[in-house]
């Protein structure tokens, strides 16, 4: 343990590892049910897709006044294994528990369907809060060190890109697996894997991870004035609004590629093929982006990421009816090659949120002199799943505004999918872009000595086993 005056340790491979599994224990249930509650409630369960866009948005809407209490929670707890730690924890088993759960609808009447699918996603959302918050808490109180930061920020991605590819392009295949022709049963078991899956991560998280760098102010503070001086936080609003786009169009491009691929392009093989992508973009990107943003700066490396993301993008439409090429005679649509391509420059700009939220308590501890990481966390969090909402709640609406029918797609809905598979994320990104620019710790250096001097931030006293 290092003294509060000494150069900040390097953290270990297994401790960048661990953390990086987090993010696997805690996306894994959301990331597939991004890709597949949707499909799964609709086409399984035959509810309604309206009631099902509209079970999403409240849903998840709930979470903005319960992530700032799990926020709170963390910074007024103070435990043995310190203050992040316990929650991963104590709700990692109850976690997957409910997980299974949401993909398992009992046959009962529709009504009772709606009420057990919003239950059961409602208490997901809840418990993910539980722990996703303090695990983003987690980062600033391992290291102060940026490099390091992006470190971590690198290894969330990949612990994002596994949780993707098992969430997306494995979920289908297991499903025919171990249903043998019934969705339900192939739902059910594939879920009990993802969660044996996801706990074991979340006790690696548990057990590698260590908190070095906390605020020595009392866990005793008035939350009102608390939020009020997050929400004059510029790194923060810059971070919360970055995020909030990001997770909105991710929400919007993976409700809406399923009946992109199978419905506009009429190629249902491109669902597993175009899902996973994503995930392999994140993956490259994990390891791109640190480097890349280190000599950038995250406000202009972000800005590039996200022009080079639109032009790609719209490379993209250009070719999505074009005639496949012939490659050691397997067709391949020319589209693929800009997806790929679109999903990589896209989650570059993931790295820089997780690193932009670590910043943004430096900034806080700066301006007001104190770090409060749990409370910035379930801001950030609150971004996350509010965007993912009115993502996945506009592609439920936007099926249900085309009049989309699994049993007869006319032509009117397939092109009223496409426009908005193109033009909403193109929109986003854009916004994003805007946003960003207003990002006000590129040039990180000429706060250090102030935070240095600010008073609240020590070295832990101990290692917490």
């Amino acid at each position: 343990m290092s003294d509060a005056g000494t150069p900040p340790r390097r953290l270990s491979l297994l401790e960048r590892f661990s953390y990086g599994g987090g993010d696997l224990g805690y996306s894994l249930a959301y990331n597939m049910a991004g890709a597949f509650l949707l499909f799964y409630y609709t086409d399984v369960v035959q509810l309604p897709a309206e009631a099902v866009g509209t079970i999403f948005l409240v849903a998840r809407l709930l979470d903005a006044v319960i992530d700032p209490l799990f926020g709170v929670a963390v910074d007024k707890t103070r435990t043995r294994w310190g203050r992040t730690r316990p929650y991963f924890l104590f709700t990692a088993v109850p976690y997957v528990l409910v997980f299974i759960a949401v993909f398992h609808v009992p046959d009962v009447s529709q009504g009772a369907q709606l009420a057990y699918a919003f239950v059961t996603f409602k208490l997901l959302g809840i418990l993910m809060s539980a722990g996703s918050i303090p695990y983003t808490a987690l980062m600033p109180m391992m290291t102060l060190r940026t490099d390091e930061r992006l470190k971590l920020g690198g290894a969330r991605s990949i612990g994002t890109s596994v949780s993707v590819i098992l969430g997306t392009a494995a979920t289908m295949p297991l499903v025919a697996l171990f249903g043998g022709g019934d969705l339900q049963r192939g739902f059910t078991w594939t879920t009990v894997l993802f969660g044996a899956i996801a706990l074991a991560a979340l006790l690696m998280l548990f057990r590698n991870c260590r908190e070095r760098y906390e605020d020595s102010a009392a866990p005793s503070f008035r939350v009102l004035p608390a939020i009020g001086q997050m929400l004059r936080n510029r790194a923060w609003l810059v971070c919360f609004g970055f995020c909030l786009l990001y997770f909105i169009r991710f929400g919007v491009m993976l409700g809406l590629t399923i009946f992109f691929a199978k419905d506009v392009i009429g190629k249902p093989w491109l669902i597993p093929v175009m899902l996973p992508m994503v995930s392999g973009g994140l993956l490259l990107a994990a390891f791109i982006a640190p480097p890349i943003l280190a000599r950038t700066g995250l406000r202009a490396g972000c800005v590039g990421a996200i022009a080079i993301s639109l032009v790609l993008f719209f490379a993209m439409a250009m070719v999505d009816g074009a005639a496949d090429w012939q490659i050691a005679g397997i067709g391949v649509p020319p589209l693929l090659l800009p997806y790929f391509l679109f999903s990589i420059t896209t989650s570059i700009t993931i790295t820089a949120i997780f690193t932009m939220a670590a910043e943004a308590v430096d900034y806080h501890q700066w301006k007001h002199d104190a770090r409060y990481e749990g409370l910035l966390s379930s801001g950030i969090s609150v971004s996350t799943k509010v965007g993912m909402a009115i993502g996945s709640a506009a592609a439920a609406y936007g099926l249900a505004f085309a009049n989309y029918d699994p049993a007869n797609v006319s032509e009117a809905a397939r092109a009223d999918i496409r426009l908005a598979y193109y033009a909403l994320p193109s929109i986003l990104l854009g916004l994003q872009a805007l946003i960003v620019l207003l990002w006000p710790m590129d040039d990180k250096s000429r706060f250090q000595n102030l935070i240095g001097k600010s008073g609240p931030l020590t070295a832990a006293t101990q290692e917490r086993a």
